[in-house]
């Protein structure tokens, strides 16, 4: 039997906490054996996750002993790591300990120094944060999870199950994987390269600014084919200007800021409606429906039909919404 130890510190976060404990707890042999023990580890005395308080029966010692320690994210990702935490987690590696994050817990381990030269990833939302922290560190903000043998980090959320899972079958080969993941009721084959879905915010508008009417007037007509120098018309400025305009007031071109919109409203028009893929591209305002897919699953990070399956509502899956949804959201 091999022995997990899930570090639980002060913010830990619930689900990354018990995502770790209910899978690795629940996973069984063919011959129906438990295949591995959950101990949840601490600095010792109470750890506050905000929701509630719990005491870890276990203290750092026990990192030692383990087979594989997971690091669940915590609440505040840029929160200092104490000492005696980075010294039992340096000596677990130096023993050969398998160590695992979740989330943000890829922030306490970039504080070791074990990632320095290798790959990880955290949550989409934090990962420039851990980049700027860490740069010895390349982060990845596109994958699941990733795995450099030793030393493994995930994404957020559901990639925690994925990693636990992988994990397993590195453990114990597919037949208990598979097993696993269906007492999770996740699928087995979501690998660790498959995209982040990150759904993107409607681009930032500068309030009052030059440009806000020449941007609300993009967005509304999004659909076309626009060139620089008709966007450049419109604001009443040399293309160059209004490229420094930009980059001055929104941190882009003129061309990014209406591909993100484009993008933007491709993501809606996947959710809300059952129009053809082809449709979509025209909608939103992509020459063909191949340039669409390019240029979503560069941005996006996956595939229109793939983004689809994940997020459409019942609604349109069922074609019950109104056919008369337009490109404006």
């Amino acid at each position: 039997m091999l022995t997990v130890a899930v570090l639980a510190l002060d913010g830990v976060i619930p689900f990354d906490l018990s995502t770790p404990i209910e899978v690795f707890n629940r996973t069984r042999l063919p011959d129906g054996r438990a295949a591995y023990r959950v101990r949840v580890c601490g600095l010792g005395g109470p750890v506050d996750s905000g929701a509630f308080h719990l005491t870890p029966p276990w203290g750092l010692d026990a990192l030692a002993d383990a087979d594989t320690i997971i690091i669940p994210g915590c609440a505040d990702p840029a929160a200092p790591v104490p000492p005696r935490v980075l010294g039992a987690l340096r000596s677990a590696a130096a023993g050969g300990t398998r160590i695992a994050s979740i989330c943000a817990g890829a922030f306490v381990l970039a504080a070791t120094g074990l990632l320095d030269g290798q790959r990880a990833t955290t949550h989409w939302l934090v990962t420039k944060r851990l980049a700027e922290a860490y740069p010895e560190v390349e982060v990845d903000p596109d994958v699941l999870y990733v795995d450099n043998g030793q030393f493994l980090t995930s994404a957020g959320a559901a990639a925690g199950l994925d990693l636990c899972l992988h994990l397993i079958r590195r453990d114990h080969g597919s037949a208990v994987a598979a097993d696993a993941a269906r007492l999770s009721v996740m699928p087995l084959e979501r690998e660790g390269g498959q995209a982040q879905f990150i759904v993107h915010d409607q681009p930032p508008t500068p309030r009052g600014s030059e440009l806000e009417p020449v941007l609300k007037w993009m967005q509304d007509n999004a659909d076309r084919a626009l060139s620089l120098d008709d966007i450049a018309e419109q604001a009443g400025m040399s293309c160059r200007t209004l490229n420094r305009r930009f980059r001055e007031q929104t941190g882009t071109t003129p061309l990014q800021w209406l591909l993100r919109a484009r993008i933007r409203q491709a993501q809606y028009l996947l959710e809300a409606t059952d129009h053809s893929i082809e449709r979509i591209a025209g909608q939103a305002g992509f020459g063909s429906s191949t340039a669409f897919r390019d240029r979503f699953k560069k941005v996006v990070g996956t595939s229109p039909h793939a983004y689809r399956a994940a997020f459409q509502t019942p609604e349109a899956r069922w074609g019950m919404l109104d056919d008369r949804v337009t490109t404006s959201r």
